[in-house]
């Protein structure tokens, strides 16, 4: 990714590499081993990327704080996934921050009579940040809870460090996109060969 810093606003640089939403939502932090790029700069990022990640169907009003408390979710998502990564134990206070939201995901729908037929709505949550957040933290919960922590990568560019789940069938996948990393190595291969 070539972006020159500062950026203003992330959402024009979101990449939706990951495989699931929590795993996106890990990319919004950019080169965490070198420049640390912060793609959720203003609320405005926040609100974007729930609509633009599938989990929000309007963007919702975003303050200051909703953006500080999904800036600490994701870094506890991050630290689960990279302890898991590495085989190490997850620190409680992180499986402790993804549970305190699980909650927030929980719609209440009904099923009402409707013209001879039932419906089944869900009324819009009352915080829908909340939720939003709620529902990252709830794709995390299931996919750090079960056997699917096993596929979590990241790519194996040294310039790269996008998280993403390797949904290969023989679960070997090595880059965050072959388009991107996958191409630079092939074609860094070929290069070398050639010389």
């Amino acid at each position: 990714m070539d972006v020159e810093l500062p950026l203003e606003r992330g959402a024009p640089h979101f990449i939706w590499y990951g495989g699931r939403p929590a795993v996106d939502f890990l990319n919004t932090l950019r080169e965490r081993w070198r420049r640390s790029i912060e793609l959720l700069i203003v609320p405005d990022d926040l609100a974007a990327w729930l609509v633009e990640s599938g989990l929000l169907e309007k963007a919702p009003r975003v303050s200051a704080e909703d953006l500080r408390h999904a800036r600490d979710l994701r870094e506890a998502i991050d630290v689960c996934v990279d302890r898991t990564i590495r085989g190490a134990p997850v620190p409680t206070a992180a499986v402790e921050e993804i549970d305190r939201w699980l909650p927030r995901a929980h719609e209440r729908g009904r099923l009402v009579p409707s013209g001879g037929v039932a419906t089944y709505s869900t009324p819009p949550p009352p915080d829908a940040v909340s939720h939003g957040l709620g529902l990252v933290a709830l794709d995390a919960a299931q996919m750090l809870g079960t056997a699917e922590r096993d596929r979590i990568r990241i790519c194996d560019s040294k310039t790269c460090g996008v998280r993403f789940v390797d949904r290969s069938p023989a679960g070997r996948r090595r880059w965050c996109s072959m388009k991107a990393c996958g191409n630079a190595a092939k074609a860094r291969r070929h290069r070398e060969r050639a010389r």
